[in-house]
């Protein structure tokens, strides 16, 4: 099994910063792609960035010039800087990884999900 952990998350003003990371961890795997996700109270969870193993970013146009998406292959570990926050932002992250684990059977795909932080952007 695949699992990833993030932190970082809780309150902060609009304009503010904060910083998530997501590791993940478990047995012998390959990571593919990482990014984040996340979901407002009411709403549909959206993608807000990914990043691949090449260092090959994609970002939502609302989130482009604030937010950035940055990894460490050694450390199997992502991050999320957000600049700029604002209150409509308020929401849990969500942490995605795919790629391949070795398994007893060989080679296999794997797509997890983090349990989520919250982020709360609140005067």
């Amino acid at each position: 099994q695949v699992q990833l952990v993030e932190s970082g998350g809780g309150l902060v003003q609009p304009g503010g910063s904060l910083r998530l990371s997501c590791a993940a961890s478990g047995s012998i795997f390959v990571i593919n792609r990482m990014g984040w996700y996340r979901q407002a109270p009411g709403k549909q969870r959206e993608v807000v960035a990914f990043i691949t193993n090449g260092g090959s970013t994609n970002y939502a146009d609302s989130m482009k010039g604030r937010f950035t998406i940055s990894r460490d292959n050694a450390k199997n570990t992502v991050y999320l800087q957000m600049n700029s926050l604002k209150p409509e932002e308020t929401a849990v992250y969500y942490c995605n990884a795919d790629g391949r684990r070795f398994t007893s059977t060989g080679w296999r795909t794997f797509n997890v999900w983090g349990k989520g932080t919250l982020v709360t952007v609140s005067s």
